[in-house]
């Protein structure tokens, strides 16, 4: 009894695995890892020089609440010395990545979805042309003249 129950556990892992969800999702989350990196970069390397050059180099990450008692110039300083800090500095750091990594990202997922619109319409076929069988109702090739339905002779 054991035995079937474990080949049944098994056999629905199985299954559950190999639904197309569970793999499509693997896919979202290894190509999210990999897009992860390219905003990562764009942000870092790009768009954060332009605002430190904007801003006058201000680093947040020096500002600090010292919980010792101490006074340190730098965070790294607190860290070297083991006294425990509040880094309220790392957190706005943080927050602004953050936002600006979500900006980035909408941008980019707004122009996708117009660029998508835009090749969908024209993609559009035109309606085909239909009419309606006065004797069953079904929908019939406008030039048709025989029901494929209901097989009745329609002019």
């Amino acid at each position: 009894m054991a035995e079937e129950k474990k080949k049944g556990v098994v056999a629905e892992f199985q299954e559950f695995i190999m639904r197309g969800n569970v793999m499509d999702l693997a896919v979202g989350v290894i190509i999210g890892g990999a897009f992860q990196s390219i905003i990562n970069s764009l942000v870092n390397d790009i768009i954060m020089p332009v605002i430190s050059a904007i801003t006058g180099g201000i680093d947040f990450n020096n500002y600090f609440i010292s919980l010792d008692g101490n006074d340190y110039a730098t965070l790294e300083a607190a860290k070297e010395a083991g006294g425990a800090t509040l880094n309220y500095g790392t957190f706005i750091t943080v927050i602004i990545n953050f936002l600006l990594m979500a900006i980035v990202i909408f941008l980019l997922v707004r122009s996708m979805n117009k660029l998508h619109d835009k090749i969908g319409k024209k993609k559009e076929e035109a309606p085909k042309p239909v009419k309606i069988c006065p004797y069953c109702k079904s929908e019939i090739n406008k030039d048709a003249t025989k029901c494929p339905h209901c097989t009745s002779d329609v002019a």
